[in-house]
């Protein structure tokens, strides 16, 4: 019956929950002991629903190792939104299994409680500083992939426009990094503009090595641009993604803004660079 391969599926997310915020726990000390609770609730709920299914479910092995890399990579915060996203659709299940199994409904109502205290829970210190990451990302993308556009068609050499793009993009890193400085001081608000300017210098000078790597390989310059281009929409995607998740924004409309400011900057320098190689008769 449909009503038993959901109580199934259910029972694996709340075993997968359980282990997810268990290893959690450990790793947030501030937040210890809420996430050791909402653990301790997962596994109780794995029972209450073992009792309906009569079966034991193994955990998804492959979704907690790769919980446990996003958490590395992005931040515990990322990694909570995804659970609850994950826990909206377990409840969903357990509405349509409340009808048939009575007990369903205290676990669906400590569900959604989990939902309103894992909102409160996050105050993860990155996400103070995500304006300045987005502003030194963003501007590295429009600028540098203008810019090696133009360098392209003006240039056509790998060297060239390697170290070129390379100078631009550590000169620009350091002038963001120090506007971003001033501009968080004058704010007066709870950021500290020394970390501000680190994270809007680091977030430009690693999107800067990215889109400029197929630069130092010794292939057709054309290829190289391609290439960038694919780096600097696949940077946009997964940072999109990012922000999409932890600030509950529309992925498909900031990602689809991004991409067109970045590729029209490429565009119109890509005319740039043929204008100024025609005119100024630039051979290289």
């Amino acid at each position: 019956m449909i009503q038993d391969r959901y109580a199934i599926k259910a029972q694996k997310e709340e075993i997968n929950g359980h282990l997810m915020y268990k290893k959690l726990a450990k790793r947030d000390k501030k937040n210890s002991e809420l996430l050791s609770k909402i653990a301790s609730e997962e596994l109780k709920h794995y029972y209450t629903l073992k009792k309906i299914t009569q079966k034991d479910v193994k955990p998804n092995k492959f979704k907690l190792f790769l919980f446990n890399i996003l958490e590395y990579l992005f931040g515990i915060t990322f990694v909570l939104k995804l659970m609850e996203k994950s826990e909206n659709k377990a409840q969903a299940k357990y509405k349509f299994l409340e009808n048939k199994y009575p007990e369903i409904k205290s676990l669906l109502e400590e569900e959604e409680k989990h939902e309103d205290e894992l909102i409160k829970l996050i105050n993860e210190e990155r996400l103070k500083y995500v304006g300045s990451i987005v502003l030194g990302m963003n501007d590295a993308l429009v600028e540098l992939t203008g810019t090696l556009t133009g360098f392209t068609f003006a240039m056509q050499n790998n060297k060239l426009i390697s170290l070129a793009g390379l100078i631009t993009g550590i000169a620009a890193a350091l002038s963001m990094a120090a506007s971003e400085y001033l501009s968080t001081k004058t704010e007066n608000n709870e950021k500290n503009p020394f970390l501000a300017s680190i994270y809007t210098g680091i977030a430009y000078i690693i999107t800067v090595a990215l889109i400029i790597l197929p630069f130092f390989f010794p292939i057709n310059p054309y290829i190289s641009l391609a290439i960038t281009l694919v780096i600097g929409v696949a940077i946009i995607a997964v940072f999109t993604y990012y922000i999409s998740v932890v600030q509950d924004l529309s992925f498909r409309k900031r990602f689809t803004n991004m991409v067109s400011i970045s590729m029209g900057v490429a565009i119109l320098s890509f005319l740039i660079g043929l204008l100024a190689r025609s005119i100024l008769g630039i051979q290289v």
